[in-house]
């Protein structure tokens, strides 16, 4: 049965870092890693039985540290990645590193949640992607349409291109980018491109956003003050190869087309707080999703930027040439952007929103306090966008 309610999943530690897992495309599936600091941490495997409204999920344990950031291989189901912090030395550092899920993980956890009596698997270390030279790795990207292969990790003001082998278990740095200037730079999170044969990296370091060749490792174009305050999350859009869009502290949502960077094509300021996430859907590209300190999850319908601004996809180049033949042509306006739905299940600040790889109508977000919620996008909207 398809309902418009949420679901709602608590872990019982906090947490902030969600991913998607990208290689399942039959079962609805999404990672959480939680950030204690008084116990082993643990990723949550959360499968969403779509039939039932209910969720089922195992516990992989994390020993390795708190979890920031956590990524899916898009070739392989048991594959991930985090960016943990642990303490050494009395300092704290932050590493990244690749891991495997034991492959009877599905035997582990239907059993009732109460038996304390039975221990949750360990995650198994493939590899680390730290070297001496770069610490402090912020997060990790896994090539988009890639073959599981190729990561890369942004630590401090390096940008690292991994070359990884067929088990995944050696990594090695094909190549750097590094950000130059003046006081302590570092990146704060990326994007990699789908777009251009995965050949291009974007990425948030302060205020500015920064585009990237991969196989020159050189800067392609610098939007200096992309926002007020610090920028905290990027994401192509999934069909129109030059747009963008951003958030951060200064409670925006921003879209760009890299081509020109000198204004924002559109600007959201929907939300109340810092903006932690945006994400385009990976199939209708004008429904992006934002997550805010505000505890709010913001769905929008941008479709004045879209793929589909007359209902109809167009491509970058039919759309520069000029709006006027679509008038003549079609005798319309686009559509207006709107804000779809404002989600209020979360009553603390929500780090994390990410799309279902499974279903496109399907996303969850995160908030700090452990707080898993699953929505649809509205049915009304579903159906006026697939007829």
């Amino acid at each position: 049965m398809e309902d418009d309610a949420p679901v709602i999943y608590g872990l019982e530690f906090q947490a902030r870092a969600l991913t998607a897992q990208t290689a399942e495309t039959d079962a609805i599936r999404f990672l959480v890693g939680t950030q204690s600091l008084k116990f082993d941490n643990q990723i949550h495997i959360i499968d969403f039985d779509d039939e039932n409204n209910i969720i089922n999920k195992n516990v992989l344990l994390h020993q390795a540290g708190e979890i920031w950031h956590i990524g899916a291989s898009p070739a392989d189901k048991a594959v991930l990645t985090t960016c943990y912090n642990k303490t050494s030395d009395s300092r704290v550092v932050s590493c990244a590193a690749i891991w495997r899920m034991p492959s009877d993980w599905e035997t582990g956890s239907h059993e009732s949640p109460d038996d304390s009596a039975h221990n949750p698997q360990t995650l198994e270390l493939l590899c680390h992607l730290d070297d001496s030279a770069h610490s402090n790795a912020a997060c990790v990207l896994w090539e988009p349409m890639g073959d599981g292969k190729r990561v890369i990790s942004l630590a401090d003001n390096h940008a690292l291109l991994w070359d990884l082998q067929e088990s995944s278990t050696q990594a090695t740095v094909s190549s750097t980018a590094t950000l130059e200037g003046k006081g302590q730079l570092k990146f704060t999170s990326g994007k990699w491109s789908p777009h251009h044969n995965c050949s291009q990296l974007a990425t948030a370091n302060d205020t500015a956003i920064r585009g990237w060749d991969l196989r020159t490792m050189s800067q392609i174009y610098c939007i200096e003050n992309a926002h007020g305050q610090l920028v905290r999350d990027l994401d192509f859009n999934p069909n129109r190869q030059y747009y963008l869009s951003s958030c951060g502290d200064d409670c925006k949502v921003k879209f760009w087309d890299v081509r020109n960077v000198q204004e924002p094509v559109k600007t959201l300021e929907e939300h109340s707080h810092w903006v932690w996430s945006v994400r385009y859907n990976h199939s209708h590209d004008q429904l992006v999703l934002t997550a805010s300190s505000d505890s709010r999850l913001i769905l929008s319908n941008m479709v004045s930027i879209s793929s589909e601004p007359f209902g109809h996809l167009v491509d970058d180049e039919e759309l520069s040439e000029g709006e006027d033949n679509h008038q003549e042509d079609k005798g319309k306006e686009p559509l207006k952007d709107s804000v779809v739905s404002t989600y209020e299940e979360h009553e603390d600040s929500v780090y994390a929103a990410e799309w279902s790889s499974a279903d496109p109508w399907l996303f969850a977000s995160l908030s700090y306090d452990g707080r898993l919620v699953i929505n649809r996008v509205p049915r009304a909207l579903k159906y006026r966008i697939l007829l």
